[in-house]
């Protein structure tokens, strides 16, 4: 049995070794043919006997036949006669499309022995297609404003035929606007590309209507034709722009039919419809429209019909980006087909940094190497990580690669860092692996501290406690742990005058900022320093931001009056005539309130009085008024008690005391009540009334004693009935002050009035001026008229001795 199987083993070797030595021999013998397409079936392509050298008995005794690569019966070998015969029609443009030369490889198999010889059939090419347009109208939108020599892209014709059959020139007509210019991509097609040869007046012409016509080189030439519609538009300045003039995918040839391949998109900063972009393939062929599909509006390609690498391993997609306004702009997708793989890469790690400083450039985070156990394309492999992180991969020896970070990193903008390490085969499908690794960026002090507002107001209420918390800095860092924290500080004022160490202080760790002492608003309503926030780093990085405190007013100041002066040596005592009518100006309360706003706003009220009812008192103004007609039975001396109260919360107030005096027969300017207030009075100085009542004095002194002396003739009967009058020491100011803007004489003066009641001849005393004693006209009556005093009107103005 071993014998056997050893004699047998010898036999295959010997086999083999025979069908390689045929096999070597055919790589030597070789023959060369030529016919062009379309030739009728059965014509005579060569005589295999003669050019083999074999006898045609031969042919048959060996048992020759013909075997083609792709196992189609293109050729057929008459046996009888050795000629080699087309079993059928060949079309050159289907067997080998745009492949130029066409050849076909056959095999002439003979037996005993076995020989084989390569034959190789050149196709050559004839005229028998026309150009032809795959677009039976061509729609090319130009704008009126569009220079002349601008060019336009145009789909190109399709003929099938090559070399000089195939296109080879264009023309339009009828038309002067434009003519076309020839292009060679230097892949042997030409492109028409239309021409503006003339200005285009969208006003005049809003559309053209031409023909395109292709012409090949065929004798005679062959032509194909197709509308072209030319829309002009208003201006429009913005071509589309692709971001990349060529995009590349990969497609595995198993993908189903309708799945998105990519997504071109361009640009056009115009807006409006100039802005909308069309997406459109142009100088593709049938191949390529029956293969894909563009969304004219999303630029995304789609699969129309399914894959084979066996027969077409790329595609070259032309696409244009047309905007509303008829400008456009090309690029190139290419689309690779990917055969299938079954075994994932391999990926083998040598060393990993875990931890890298934020500032260090070029740093390596690992170093590791790749395989695949596949062998051609499918071992193939590319090794990659994602776009969006601070890294590269850099190629060393062979299948090693490092990982390194590609510029200096900012850990306050990302602190760690998710690397994917993609290794993708070059087989079909693709197959990958992923390897991830986690980086730690660590913290460098790069970072200054950052206030959360640019500056900083505060207010605080006057009379506060020591110690109060007025408001909070707060600013932030970037950075992390000790390169963090920050410490705050007052920096020195920019005013030398402005004790700030006085008035305020910060918490260095959380910038509190402190009242140190109660703040008076009438002393210091507002003031401004600077905060500085540290951080901890080395170097330690510093920023300031601008802090103002506003004093709030409170109601700490109760209204202080200044007419009637409280602190006279004599009362302040008004005159008042009893024939003064309603709404007689009696006098004027004046104050003022060293608060401000709302708490400053004063208001005056008629607390008590002798007779109520007779005066009234004007709350916004201060002013003293009769409220009705005097009358016989009224007392000819009053007191009344005015409160001035202020608007703050609570409130505060002063009072003070007026004396009035009712006058018989005593003429005073009338003040008649006016009509409309004003809605604020004019604040007059003290000093300008002072100067006004020295200047009047004298004058309506003397004008005082004529009307008296009238008044005392008129009525001297009841004058007697009062007795002697005596009038205190001191000034007695008398204050009577048209606020109200309409004119009223102010009065400012002193006097003396003594009526005598006894039974002599009732004499009238002149007036005269105060003096610190009182004299008496008549020195011969002075000491007895003194003991005949009736009755003396004091006039007082303390305010507490009245009621």
């Amino acid at each position: 049995m071993r014998i056997r199987r050893k004699l047998a083993l010898r036999k295959r070797q010997v086999l083999v070794f025979f069908v390689l030595l045929g096999l070597a021999q055919t790589g030597t013998e070789s023959l060369h043919y030529s016919i062009a397409e379309e030739t009728e079936i059965g014509s005579f392509v060569a005589n295999l006997a003669n050019d083999l050298g074999l006898e045609v008995e031969e042919l048959s005794a060996r048992e020759a036949r013909v075997v083609s690569d792709d196992n189609e019966k293109h050729l057929y070998l008459n046996l009888l006669t050795g000629n080699l015969l087309l079993n059928e029609r060949l079309d050159r443009e289907e067997l080998c499309s745009s492949t130029e030369p066409c050849l076909l490889h056959f095999q002439v198999v003979l037996e005993n022995p076995l020989q084989f010889f390569q034959i190789e059939l050149h196709v050559r090419d004839i005229n028998d297609h026309p150009p032809t347009f795959l677009d039976a109208e061509i729609l090319i939108i130009i704008s009126e404003s569009t220079t002349v020599g601008t060019t336009f892209l145009m789909e190109s014709a399709q003929d099938l035929d090559i070399g000089s059959n195939g296109l080879q020139n264009y023309t339009i007509s009828p038309t002067s606007h434009f003519y076309i210019k020839i292009q060679d991509n230097g892949d042997g097609r030409i492109y028409p590309e239309l021409v503006l040869n003339r200005a285009l007046d969208h006003e005049k012409e809003s559309e053209l209507r031409l023909v395109l016509t292709a012409l090949d080189g065929g004798s005679p030439p062959k032509t194909g034709t197709t509308q072209l519609l030319i829309q002009v538009l208003d201006i429009n300045d913005n071509a589309p722009h692709f971001a990349q003039g060529v995009y590349q995918v990969q497609v595995l040839e198993d993908a189903p039919v309708g799945s998105w391949i990519t997504t071109i998109s361009a640009k056009d900063l115009d807006t409006g419809n100039y802005g909308k972009i069309l997406y459109t393939f142009f100088h593709a062929s049938e191949e390529i429209r029956k293969t894909f599909e563009i969304n004219p509006i999303s630029g995304e390609v789609y699969l129309r019909s399914q894959l084979d690498f066996e027969a077409i391993q790329s595609y070259s997609l032309n696409i244009q980006a047309t905007d509303g306004g008829g400008l456009s702009e090309k690029c190139t997708l290419l689309i690779k087909v990917l055969d299938i793989n079954d075994n994932p890469p391999e990926v083998s790690m040598s060393s990993i940094t875990r931890t890298i400083p934020e500032n260090a450039t070029e740093t390596l985070v690992a170093l590791f190497s790749v395989r695949d156990q596949d062998a051609g394309d499918n071992g193939k492999m590319v090794c990659s990580i994602q776009e969006d992180v601070p890294f590269i991969l850099k190629p060393t020896f062979k299948n090693f690669f490092t990982l390194v970070s590609e510029k200096g990193l900012d850990r306050e903008t990302r602190a760690e860092y998710n690397i994917t390490i993609t290794v993708t085969d070059l087989g079909t499908p693709r197959l990958k692996t992923e390897h991830n690794i986690s980086v730690q960026v660590s913290d460098v002090n790069d970072n200054a501290p950052t206030f959360t507002q640019a500056s900083y107001t505060l207010f605080v209420r006057e009379n506060n406690s020591p110690a109060l918390h007025i408001g909070t800095i707060s600013a932030t860092d970037r950075d992390a742990g000790t390169n963090a924290l920050i410490t705050y500080s007052l920096l020195p004022p920019r005013d030398p005058q402005l004790a700030l160490a006085s008035l305020v202080s910060i918490n260095a760790d959380n910038g509190q900022l402190f009242a140190l002492r109660a703040l008076d608003y009438e002393a210091l309503r507002a003031f401004e320093f600077r905060v500085g926030a540290t951080d901890r780093g080395s170097p330690a990085l510093s920023s300031e931001a601008p802090v103002r405190v506003l004093v709030l007013d409170a109601n700490d100041n109760a209204p202080f009056v200044l007419y009637p002066l409280q602190n006279a040596s004599a009362p302040c005592t008004e005159l008042v005539p009893r024939a003064a009518e309603a709404g007689y100006l009696v006098s004027k309360v004046v104050a003022v309130d060293g608060d401000a706003g709302q708490n400053a706003w004063l208001s005056y009220q008629l607390l008590k009085a002798t007779e109520p009812g007779l005066f009234s008192v004007w709350a916004h103004n201060g002013e003293v008024r009769t409220a009705r007609l005097l009358g016989e039975r009224d007392a000819p001396r009053h007191r009344l008690l005015v409160q001035v109260r202020d608007n703050g919360e609570p409130p505060l107030s002063a009072s003070v005391t007026l004396h009035v005096l009712l006058v018989d027969g005593f003429s005073q300017p009338y003040l008649p009540l006016p009509e409309v207030a004003p809605e604020r009075a004019q604040a007059d100085s003290l000093t300008v009334y002072l100067v006004i009542a020295l200047a009047s004095v004298s004058s309506l002194f003397l004008f005082s004693v004529l009307v008296l002396v009238g008044v005392r003739l008129c009525r001297r009967g009841r004058a007697a009935s009062l007795g002697r009058c005596s009038v205190p020491e001191g000034h007695f100011p008398g204050h009577l002050v048209d606020v109200s803007g309409t004119g009223t004489l102010s009065q400012s003066y002193q006097y003396e009035v003594c009526l005598t009641g006894g039974a002599g001849t009732k004499e009238f005393q002149f007036l005269k001026p105060i003096v610190p004693n009182l004299q008496v006209l008549d020195s011969g009556r002075n000491m007895g008229e003194k003991d005949n005093f009736g009755n003396c009107f004091d006039f007082e103005s303390q305010q507490n001795n009245f009621l």
